[in-house]
């Protein structure tokens, strides 16, 4: 077992989890927190799960990312602001970019006025035009795509050059892309208690969709919490 860096050692960190070199096109890694006992949240959000090894490990990550794709009800529930830190090799954090096929977003909520970059919102004709447009006037970049389907969302970051993609949820839109067969890459880190209640998986997705097998590629431990990182097994051939 690896020990946790400590927060002198963001380097070491940066290293265990960087992205592959020379993307192409977007390498989605998806990050969470659960409990031993598999609750995604506490009281309705994921705050209660984290500790200080996975707030260094959130940090880093989203300093290594170009992009932080997230689900409107993600933002809502945990008062989303802008990433703070500059992505690694930019002058500039990484945009915030929200999915959410009606818009439903306030214009005045930290998203949009406490940020260094506007967020991306990724949404579809279908929805109010008048709610788009309090979006666009508080200086979101909002974008209107034929759908929601992880293909197209993917296909739209990678055309503004967004390869390393990070995405933080919430448990719908990670079970649209493990069914799409596009989540390269697992960041969990596994909160050291039992949480019980009725709090969700941090994957919830169409029924049929085939289980995908996962290598353990870096574990992380620190007071207890385990930092996993899995990757995707590619089919040979």
């Amino acid at each position: 077992m690896i020990t946790l860096l400590p927060v002198d050692g963001t380097s070491e960190l940066a290293e265990h989890y960087a992205y592959p070199d020379d993307l192409t096109a977007p390498w989605v890694r998806v990050n969470f927190v659960a409990s031993a006992d598999g609750a995604a949240s506490v009281d309705g959000t994921s705050g209660g799960l984290g500790s200080d090894a996975d707030k260094q490990v959130f940090g880093v990550l989203r300093e290594l990312a170009e992009v932080v794709l997230v689900g409107a009800g993600t933002v809502r529930a945990e008062d989303y602001r802008g990433a703070r830190r500059n992505t690694a090799g930019r002058d500039t954090p990484p945009p915030i970019a929200v999915v959410t096929g009606s818009a439903d977003l306030d214009p005045g909520s930290k998203l949009l006025i406490d940020t260094r970059v506007p967020p991306i919102v990724l949404t579809l004709g279908s929805a109010p035009a008048d709610r788009r447009g309090r979006l666009t006037a508080a200086g979101a970049d909002v974008v209107v795509l034929d759908d929601l389907e992880p293909a197209t969302l993917l296909a739209e970051l990678g055309r503004r050059g967004l390869h390393r993609v990070l995405c933080e949820g919430g448990p719908s839109l990670f079970g649209d892309l493990v069914a799409a067969g596009a989540v390269d890459e697992l960041c969990l880190t596994v909160a050291p208690l039992l949480a019980g209640g009725t709090a969700g998986r941090i994957a919830r997705g169409p029924e049929g969709s085939p289980a995908q097998p996962l290598t353990l590629v870096g574990a992380l431990e620190a007071d207890g919490t385990l930092l996993l990182r899995y990757r995707r097994v590619t089919p040979i051939g």
